[in-house]
């Protein structure tokens, strides 16, 4: 019996959207997709885009406040959130216009509704109709979790804080992760009193520590009001306000709280236990490194399979999948190396082994070194930039790069071709520096600062 469609995409984010795309006008697969929502996932529509979108509006009084120091007669007034919102949602739609052209240019048929699999070949759409198809490609990505014990208690998450009518006057942001840090100087930088908590002991888990704790010292030297250690145990309305109280006994009322507490796959009410698809941890579908699972015609990409949940990856898993399935080239996104920026104040840049990560492996030579900027210096400020670089003391291999510094996450995306090639720290020295950057240090290093044996 005849497939309706070669390929069936469940969710048009950026994976399933790529996917969709590369099977389409590259291989000649008959593909349809399926969302629910809008076009484009978290990372264009409540994500990375507008966040960042938020990060530029807020860099504008700092840089005003340069400019005075520089001897410009700078001013800058009042922020316009209605405005800002205004222009924002205006290229979020034009993004999402874009994401459809570029369906439509390959022949993708689209369905603006929810889709579930019926069986390993059929998908049900929401007005009931059945259609079939070679393979199944779910790509829902994920959602962000708001702690049971907190919910109805009128809090945003990174979904929601987009599409705030007016900018709070004060805010809390629940979480140490990096969705959590970012908004916590977005908001500072614009001039929302802003306060952090986090239970951990230090933020940004899972990164470099001496990265973490200079970000840290940044943040809140720039005025983020950062309680470590610290968790909500009570949590009421007051008026228009929300009182809080934390584990540490500090007490505080504000005008929005947001949890950036974590995240999960969107795979409930998908009926996947239908298929008999066992479902992994927070409900993660799990599959190969080919993104197949367990039955052969379904396959999974991006967030909703919670291996990393970064768009450049979703991206990448989507258009391997697409020339391994439809182009006869086995392909995969190997997961091992990514580069990775935080858009924090400073930003953080990344790639490779963390110091603790390369430490427990050795024998490894770490160089690093802090500074104060020119640009900043000359301004007054006494933010600091730090450049590290972790070096395998038996092949010289560079094994890991963090940048915490203005454009941080541009020089990243250049020393991450450098580390993923194997260049040495030898060839670091090599290349001769571009002077005056930042940058530099990251080629005139040339004393380790500590080393680790195995």
């Amino acid at each position: 019996m005849p497939f309706d469609y070669d390929l069936f995409v469940i969710g048009g984010g950026s994976g399933g959207v790529r996917a969709a795309r590369i099977a389409a006008s590259e291989h000649g697969a008959k593909v349809a997709l399926a969302e629910e929502y809008r076009m484009g996932g978290t990372c264009v529509i409540r994500g990375c885009v507008p966040k960042k979108l938020m990060v530029f509006a807020s860099e504008f009084p700092g840089r005003v406040a340069d400019a005075q120091a520089y001897g410009w007669d700078a001013q800058i007034g009042a922020f316009d959130w209605g405005a800002f919102r205004s222009k924002l949602d205006t290229e979020l739609t034009r993004l999402e216009s874009a994401y459809r052209k570029g369906l439509d240019s390959a022949g993708v048929t689209v369905f603006d509704c929810r889709a579930t699999p019926d069986d390993p070949h059929t998908v049900e759409l929401a007005d009931g109709r059945k259609i079939t198809a070679r393979h199944i490609l779910i790509a829902t990505g994920g959602a962000p979790v708001v702690p049971d014990q907190w919910q109805g208690h009128n809090v945003l998450t990174s979904n929601e804080v987009f599409l705030m009518d007016r900018l709070p006057k004060s805010m809390l942001i629940v979480g140490g992760g990096y969705i959590a840090s970012e908004f916590a100087c977005i908001f500072n930088g614009l001039g929302v009193k802003t306060t952090q908590f986090y239970r951990g002991a230090q933020i940004l888990r899972g990164f470099d520590e001496e990265a973490r704790g200079h970000i840290a010292d940044e943040m809140a030297a720039n005025g983020v009001d950062l309680h470590l250690g610290t968790d909500v145990v009570e949590m009421r309305a007051e008026g228009d306000q929300t009182f809080v109280k934390a584990t540490t006994g500090h007490d505080g009322t504000y005008d929005a709280v947001m949890f950036a507490t974590g995240r999960r796959p969107n795979t409930d009410g998908l009926g996947l236990d239908k298929l008999g698809l066992e479902l992994g941890p927070g409900g993660a579908i799990p599959v190969d490194n080919y993104s197949q699972t367990a039955i052969p015609s379904v396959y999974a990409v991006g967030d909703v399979t919670d291996r990393a949940n970064l768009t450049p990856v979703a991206i990448r898993e989507g258009h391997a999948f697409a020339d391994t399935v439809f182009g006869g080239t086995p392909r995969y996104f190997d997961h091992g190396l990514i580069p990775t920026a935080v858009f924090t104040r400073p930003e953080f840049g990344t790639v490779g082994m963390t110091e603790e990560e390369a430490r427990d492996q050795g024998p490894v030579d770490v160089y690093c070194a802090a500074f104060r900027p020119m640009h900043s210096l000359f301004a007054g400020r006494n933010s600091r930039a730090m450049m590290k670089l972790i070096v395998c003391q038996t092949t010289d291999r560079v094994l890991g790069c963090h940048i915490v510094a203005d454009g941080a996450g541009e020089m990243i995306q250049l020393a991450g071709v450098a580390v993923s090639m194997g260049a040495t720290k030898a060839q670091f020295d090599a290349t001769l520096a571009v002077h005056p950057s930042m940058a530099e240090e990251l080629v005139t290093m040339r004393k380790a600062i500590r080393s680790h044996a195995r």
